[in-house]
């Protein structure tokens, strides 16, 4: 799995794996939701029951290497939501109001508080007024948060 993974994820998924898993194996689906979960990914339930199961209802650390690769080569979240926008944007443009953004952020899904959009907002150099590219923007709201938050 190392030519799938940097050294420094593989030192990462193996700190969670054995927080988690602290026999040394998954042997439960929270187990395993919590550990994926935990490293950022979003697999449903039945994907992660599929896993599971696939591996006999035991998972090593090197059979959890084996479904983060399989999971992350289908779950790339900051190409499914410039995908949405992309869907939404008829005539191609690339851009989205301010205003709308913060609507859509406001309004859709997990709906944030507006110290929250005001918080993304801020850290993407967007003001209300503006025209805001969204690929750009979802590179921003998408990056994970530092270590002195």
């Amino acid at each position: 799995m190392a030519r799938y993974f940097k050294e420094q994820d593989i030192d990462e998924f193996r700190e969670c794996f054995y927080l988690f898993a602290r026999s040394g194996q998954i042997k439960s689906l929270d187990e395993l939701t919590v550990i994926m979960r935990s490293l950022g990914l979003s697999p449903t339930i039945s994907e992660l029951t599929s896993y599971l199961k696939q591996k006999q209802g035991k998972m090593s650390f090197a059979d959890f290497l084996e479904v983060m690769h399989i999971h992350s080569r289908l779950e790339d979240l900051p190409r499914e939501i410039v995908n949405a926008f992309k869907a939404a944007d008829p005539t191609g443009t690339g851009v989205i109001s301010a205003r709308q953004l913060r609507h859509l952020l406001q309004n859709w899904g997990e709906c944030l508080s507006s110290k929250e959009v005001d918080r993304i907002f801020r850290e993407a150099n967007v003001t209300n007024n503006s025209m805001v590219r969204y690929e750009d923007f979802v590179k921003i709201a998408c990056a994970p948060v530092p270590d002195y938050y």
